[in-house]
């Protein structure tokens, strides 16, 4: 049987690193924000033949002044650009000088853009959404876990939860902050609804190890809490493993089989699936014998 709880400083050593470097990636970097947010212009055509390179079609629109525009392949012939703000007569020049790399099918061109009133309004939604959720989830914890109040209350089961989602939602930000850096990758609406998924998974995977906790607590009262937790995180390691590996499966095939568009949204998901899963072993159920430690040891003074 493994002693989680005995190696418990050297997991939070390990997650505050990992947060401390996320959020300087985020406070050196930023994060780039898609059109969804800022507001911009979206471009989709199909060539009849061949698709020229992307690299070809990046230098016609750094050429335009389009030095940041994503390029996106799209099946086999398609492409999606995304950039600042195109006027209608940019829109003529850029379309000429694609057309100057291959012809493009009839009727396949659209082009739409989304104004920056709108963007923001998206963006100040989403954080909403976030911390509602959120505060849904902490509050869910301590009503679900409301008959095992003793030694740790209710709501120490919710706290620590929210601690554990916002290390699994800072630390994928910050890798995506450094993409945005290196790569010119940007936050989209289905990255951020990736974001929310991990949110509800994440949980899942904590609920079942406090469930177990659960049962054990009302069975064995006697024993110690920090071996209870202990108990309980072993008998609950194999399923949560097993669980996220199914996930994860699936995700990498969508990563590197499900094309540019699905790209980014599936390493969001694998990248919040592998840290909730960690929290949810390594990190939320020790943060409960830590925070027991710390209410009896303020009680003494």
């Amino acid at each position: 049987m493994f002693q989680f709880i005995k190696y418990r400083k050297i997991f939070y050593l390990l997650t505050i690193i990992l947060v401390v470097l996320a959020a300087a990636s985020m406070l050196r970097f930023g994060l780039r924000w898609g059109i969804d947010f800022t507001g911009g212009s979206l471009l989709e055509l199909v060539y009849q033949e061949e698709r020229p390179t992307l690299d070809a079609m990046t230098e016609k629109l750094d050429q335009l002044g389009l030095e940041k525009a994503i390029v996106q392949p799209v099946d086999e012939q398609g492409v999606i650009i995304k950039s600042k703000h195109i006027s209608d007569r940019s829109y003529a020049e850029i379309r000429e000088q694609l057309e100057e790399l291959g012809p493009i099918a009839e009727g396949s061109l659209q082009f739409e853009t989304i104004g920056p009133v709108i963007g923001s309004e998206l963006e100040s939604k989403t954080k909403i959404v976030a911390v509602l959720a959120l505060l849904a989830i902490v509050f869910y914890i301590a009503f679900a876990f409301r008959k095992i109040s003793k030694p740790v209350s209710s709501f120490g089961y919710g706290l620590v939860s929210l601690v554990a989602l916002s290390h699994d939602v800072i630390i994928p930000l910050g890798v995506f902050s450094l993409l945005g850096e290196l790569y010119n990758v940007q936050v989209t609406i289905p990255v951020i609804t990736a974001f929310l998924t991990v949110l509800g998974y994440s949980i899942n995977n904590s609920v079942v190890v406090f469930d177990r906790a659960r049962e054990n607590l009302l069975k064995s009262r006697e024993i110690h809490y920090e071996e209870i937790i202990n108990d309980s995180l072993n008998q609950t390691f194999r399923r949560s493993i097993n669980t996220s590996l199914t996930t994860l499966f699936v995700l990498f095939a969508i990563f590197f089989l499900g094309g540019e568009t699905l790209k980014y949204f599936a390493l969001a998901l694998i990248l919040g699936i592998s840290l909730g899963t960690y929290s949810s072993i390594f990190l939320v159920t020790p943060l409960l014998v830590s925070y027991l430690g710390w209410r009896e040891k303020r009680a003494l003074h």
